[in-house]
């Protein structure tokens, strides 16, 4: 019989995989891959972002857990301010709010195909 842990772990672990292509017209600009966000790591990015506001939460989010197609990090933690001063801030939320509801709509079979190509 298998453990209610294994089966979380299998069906929502960290090796999951998701996806987000940030769109100019119908070109892909930038595709963001993470994986999901656990319990540990929302307490080191609450640290991290120093406060209780959830923009800055949900942007150090962002830089923390953006990942490119050879999963390394799209930001670097020095990126916050210029994320906050130069990005338009629709954006910014588009991708964090993937990010937050991954899991709910994003295909992750289809994010783990695209890095295998």
């Amino acid at each position: 019989m298998t453990r209610a842990v294994d089966l979380l772990k299998n069906k929502f672990g960290v090796s999951q995989l998701y996806k987000y292509d940030i769109m100019d017209n119908d070109e892909v600009l930038l595709t963001i891959y993470w994986h999901p966000l656990t319990i540990a790591e929302r307490e080191m990015i609450q640290k991290k972002s120093g406060s209780e506001d959830a923009n800055d939460f949900a942007l150090q989010l962002m830089i923390e857990k953006a990942l490119d197609k050879s999963e390394g990090r799209l930001f670097q933690d020095g990126d916050k301010a210029s994320l906050r001063r130069e990005v338009n801030a629709n954006t910014l939320q588009e991708i964090q709010l993937a990010m937050l509801e991954s899991g709910s709509e994003k295909e992750v079979d289809q994010a783990k195909a695209d890095l295998k190509s």
